[in-house]
């Protein structure tokens, strides 16, 4: 289900308008093999207006089932850096992923994989409105897929995290995918240490006046600064590190 959140008491706002129309013009989707295989389809939620937008691979078992997306235990592991890391909801923050159908191996769905070109391809013009849509001030792209997907290159994910680029004007922050890190240690994966200090940099891109500067050495003008320069956000990171790790 599309979850459209009201602007105020009159009802929809234009963006959620927008995203409602996608949704219908995406319909009862055919246009991959993955639609023979899918229970749902897998659109995003989240609000209209965000200011951070997570862009994943493709829905897994849990996110199939429930047609949301990251609700599985990686979604756990997103939910938390999102509301004790960048002290969001989920409802402030807008999530999806490049194809809205689960994509498994040998299309026997039992184990997972990321999207092909081709179901990429057929999907991926949805994503690419959503951003236009909702137009956020920085969108984190969580693993290799959505990256390279977005980013238009073949580097790997432990390259690319940690450093700003840029799509269509808008800061990207790539970092390593939830499922990713959960793989590689479980709860106490050293990983989870990794994201939090791309999460940094996106809330202090978010809370200050400076300039990111994007790996390529070129920059924009949009919000960043230290955001725990002080020794009072010092002691409340410190508190944050605690409850994710």
């Amino acid at each position: 289900m599309l979850d459209i959140n009201m602007s105020d008491n009159t009802g929809p706002s234009e963006k959620a308008k927008k995203l409602f129309s996608l949704r219908e013009e995406i319909g009862d989707c055919r246009r991959c093999k993955l639609s023979a295989t899918r229970n749902s389809i897998v659109f995003g939620e989240g609000s209209p207006d965000a200011r951070v937008m997570f862009i994943g691979e493709g829905p897994g078992k849990d996110e199939d089932i429930q047609g949301r997306p990251f609700v599985g235990r990686a979604g756990q592991l997103l939910t938390a850096i999102i509301e004790k890391g960048m002290r969001m909801t989920r409802e402030d923050v807008y999530i999806c992923n490049i194809v809205k159908c689960r994509p498994t191996i040998d299309m026997a769905f039992q184990r997972d994989r990321p999207p092909d070109e081709e179901e990429t391809a057929a999907c991926s013009g949805f994503l690419l409105k959503q951003i236009e849509i909702i137009k956020p001030e920085v969108i984190i792209t969580l693993g290799n897929p959505s990256t390279r997907f977005l980013l238009g290159t073949k580097t790997g994910i432990t390259k690319m995290r940690g450093h700003w680029h840029s799509f269509g004007g808008i800061p990207v922050m790539p970092t390593y995918h939830p499922s990713y890190v959960l793989r590689n240690g479980g709860e106490s994966s050293p990983l989870k240490r990794e994201v939090w200090e791309d999460i940094k940099k996106v809330l202090a891109a978010l809370g200050s006046g400076e300039t990111i500067v994007f790996s390529n050495e070129a920059s924009v003008d949009s919000p960043l600064r230290k955001a725990f320069s002080d020794e009072k956000k010092q002691e409340e990171e410190a508190e944050i590190q605690r409850k994710l790790f």
